[in-house]
């Protein structure tokens, strides 16, 4: 994992094999759609709530750093009850140090 200041966490995109550099407390779904990173399937595309949290379709698989996020909120505890801890909402979920992300995971 790339090295970042503790004001500048660095999220790696897995599958797209991409770094960003975000500010501390940033929105990982805001800072995926802002460089290029595609968080939805099809429905997803089609269906999304726009970042509130209602949809459920922006879910992303985290391996690496999940101490550094925010904790989980009211709405992805519902919308992620029956997916693994490390599944979070994009939208729901700010960044305060480095992360690793895949995102559409398949379970």
């Amino acid at each position: 994992m790339t090295k970042s200041t503790a004001a500048f966490p660095c999220i790696k995109f897995v599958k797209e094999n991409k770094e960003v550099v975000a500010a501390d407390g940033a929105n990982l779904r805001f800072k995926a759609l802002e460089n290029g990173v595609d968080l939805y399937t099809f429905m997803g595309k089609m269906m999304n709530c726009g970042g509130y949290g209602q949809c459920g379709t922006c879910i992303v698989e985290v391996t690496e750093g999940m101490e550094n996020l925010s904790p989980r909120t009211d709405v992805e505890n519902r919308k992620l009850k029956k997916k693994p801890e490390n599944y979070r909402l994009a939208c729901q979920t700010l960044v305060h140090g480095p992360v690793s992300v895949v995102t559409k995971p398949s379970k």
